[in-house]
């Protein structure tokens, strides 16, 4: 177990640091005391320049003058750290194009009539969609058309010729003239995956350059295919988001409740949940068993996608899942894929939950297996609430933070169309005026997870805090928005308090929160349609590398996170990504990531950990995209370019210096 020193510097939520004291008193270890328990990580594989991709090695490159300059075979530091990295792409966009692909089939099945309990929510949607891919809607049932739809849209993920169809759909012509002279646009979603693991196969490609060049492409198959499908055909199957109000952390749960915590990726089985809590048959139950009724809520991304539609409360981020069964007051945890920690099943055994899985690509050692299928849908929902609330007299205590946070979520690139320019005159002609007349210095997308290498939402605070009061505009999905949600910045009268004149004037304009929650990780893909839709306004160049935007993600945890800054920077934006990237170990490949691209694609990556140096950098960013624009000063805000200067070597960060200082050994060998 840590001190109490280091238990108290986890986290800046007072109610995940009550949990924390807790376990620790009962001698309960977390993720927090795990990430102690590793000690100072290989500095080998930190770096990127640990190769196991044959049985020759591992190999390690050490940048000392002493010790190994290529693997066995002859790869260098730049050759193993791009294939690590391009991998990690991969299984980003293997991620979410398989949750996509789950959507896309289950819309099919609802269109069949296969699905219980699933009806096409979203017929407004279907019928925009339809149009956008040349669907024939005239004297045509919805149910056809959306089964039409549907097999096409199952076709971008295996079709092994051409391109898939978003990039040319929407993205600005000279964006789509550019990928296409790279070779950039995916033929299919799964086409490149497969490509990218053939190709950092041992004895394939060695030319760093070029496996990056395949890892944007993978990754554009991430953003304009898989997560895009996936939030498209949810907006039709669920029905689209519209601004709901709700809370957020774990004092949402609640004491006369039966707690039903869904937590992973996928919205098919929790929005038949959802339905199943408000059964009469099941509310009856409950009462029977002695409680006033039934909650839903939701961590991760489950629970964003649940919060949009469904105004259910929001448990908690990555780092509350263990903290939120600590509280003793959560019935079942249900989970199905992406981001669940196996150490819950612990927390289960101690604190009376039951967890329960539901995916065939995601066991769990001692929990309760309840396989999930579309066909019966509605049944399997019922019967795990059933079980939650047959669990509600087995509690133990129970000890529920009083920490709770009011929000609003639910925006879409749809509905803030008529939010800025009128239910009759939807536009974003007022986001661009703002930008143009420099009332607001740009836009930014603050996204990802939390990193118990980082205290637990702090950099996301800090660095949403800094944009907010310099007048940016701040979008954010996923866990990133369920850590600014806990500390306020989600209500409009946030803007008040953190936003700058210009953003604050535009904010109470017009109601909007200075924090606009855009849902899940695959809701990524909402950010890039409002890009373009910015683009099309005019006024802000013609490609979306013109655009004064910039991206972070501030305690970025997995490899869905790296797929998400690959194809924000393929598509020209700057993102800022920390902790670094493990590719500080080779100086060429840091170089290309960060400075490189640039000129090719228009984006690129920084990796500072200081946030509020990181946000200061990615206003540096917009100011030199606002001034090649020729767009008239900022109004209220300083500007971040210094004309005497160039771009500051802190874009690297600080953890570059690391590598070439000395440190402890790790993995029986030398820092490299």
């Amino acid at each position: 177990m840590t001190d109490k020193s280091a238990k108290t510097a986890a986290s800046i939520d007072p109610a995940a640091l009550a949990m924390i004291e807790k376990l620790a008193a009962q001698g309960v270890e977390t993720a927090f005391d795990r990430h102690v328990e590793q000690g100072t990580r290989c500095p080998f594989g930190d770096k990127g320049v640990c190769c196991r991709i044959c049985d020759m090695g591992p190999c390690r490159i050490s940048l000392k003058e002493k010790g190994a300059k290529r693997g066995i075979c002859g790869a260098t530091a730049s050759t193993i750290a791009a294939r690590q990295l391009i991998r990690q792409v991969a299984a980003g966009v293997a991620a979410h194009s398989d949750h996509g692909h789950d959507i896309v089939k289950t819309l099919k099945l609802a269109a069949k009539g296969d699905a219980q309990g699933y009806t096409i929510k979203g017929v407004d949607r279907l019928m925009a969609l339809a149009k956008e891919w040349g669907v024939k809607t005239d004297q045509r049932e919805v149910k056809e058309i959306a089964l039409e739809l549907a097999d096409l849209a199952l076709g971008q993920f295996n079709q092994q010729e051409g391109e898939i169809r978003y990039p040319a759909m929407r993205a600005p012509e000279a964006t789509v003239k550019n990928w296409r002279r790279l070779g950039l646009i995916p033929v299919g979603v799964e086409h490149e995956i497969v490509e990218t693991l053939h190709r950092t196969h041992e004895g394939v490609d060695a030319d760093y350059m070029n496996l990056i060049m395949h890892g944007l492409r993978t990754s554009l198959g991430d953003g304009w295919g898989g997560a895009m499908l996936a939030t498209d055909f949810g907006d039709i199957l669920f029905g689209s988001p519209m601004p709901v109000r709700s809370q957020v952390n774990l004092g949402v749960l609640k004491e006369d409740h039966v707690n039903i915590v869904v937590h992973g990726h996928e919205p098919t089985l929790s929005e038949m949940v959802v339905a199943a809590s408000r059964d009469a048959e099941m509310l009856a139950l409950a009462k029977q068993k002695g409680a006033q009724g039934i909650l839903v809520g939701g961590i991760c991304c489950t629970a964003n996608e649940i919060l949009m539609r469904q105004g259910a409360p929001v448990v908690g981020n990555f780092l509350h899942q263990e903290l939120a069964l600590a509280t003793g007051a959560v019935d079942v945890m249900l989970v199905d894929v992406q981001c669940i920690m196996p150490a819950v099943i612990e927390h289960a055994a101690r604190f009376h939950t039951k967890v329960i899985t539901t995916s065939k690509k995601a066991k769990i050692p001692g929990a309760t297996h309840v396989q999930f299928d579309e066909e019966h849908a509605y049944d399997i929902a019922k019967s795990i609430v059933r079980t939650a609330v047959e669990n509600y007299p087995n509690r133990k205590g129970q000890d529920i933070p009083p920490n709770k946070t009011d929000l609003v979520a639910g925006f879409t690139v749809q509905n803030t169309f008529w939010h800025l320019g009128g239910r009759y005159r939807s536009t974003f002609r007022p986001l661009n005026d703002g930008i143009i007349s420099g009332r607001l210095r740009g836009v930014a997308a603050v996204i990802g997870c939390n990193n118990v290498r980082k205290v637990q939402d702090d950099s996301h605070l800090k660095m949403v805090k800094e944009l907010l009061k310099n007048d940016v505009l701040v979008v954010m999905t996923g866990c990133a928005a369920t850590a600014c949600a806990k500390y306020g910045l989600l209500q409009p009268e946030a803007a008040a308090e953190y936003a700058g004149q210009g953003l604050r004037e535009i904010c109470e304009a017009v109601g909007l929160p200075p924090v606009l929650h855009l849902g899940s990780c695959v809701d990524n893909s909402r950010i890039l349609v409002a890009l373009c839709e910015m683009s099309r306004e005019g006024g802000l160049g013609d490609k979306l590398s013109d655009l004064p935007i910039a991206g972070a993600a501030p305690e970025a945890m997995c490899e869905k996170a790296i797929a998400i800054g690959f194809y924000c920077v393929a598509s020209g934006a700057y993102v800022n990504y920390s902790p670094a990237m493990k590719v500080l170990g080779s100086p060429e490949l840091t170089q290309l990531l960060t400075e490189g691209l640039e000129d090719i694609v228009g984006g690129k990556f920084s990796f500072e950990e200081d946030p509020v140096k990181a946000a200061q950098l990615m206003m540096r960013h917009m100011d030199k995209k606002r001034k090649a624009l020729k767009l008239r000063p900022l109004m209220y805000a300083k500007s971040f370019l210094d004309e005497e200067s160039p771009e500051p070597a802190a874009a690297v960060s600080t953890a570059a210096a690391q590598i070439s200082e000395p440190g402890k050994k790790g993995c029986g060998g030398v820092r490299p």
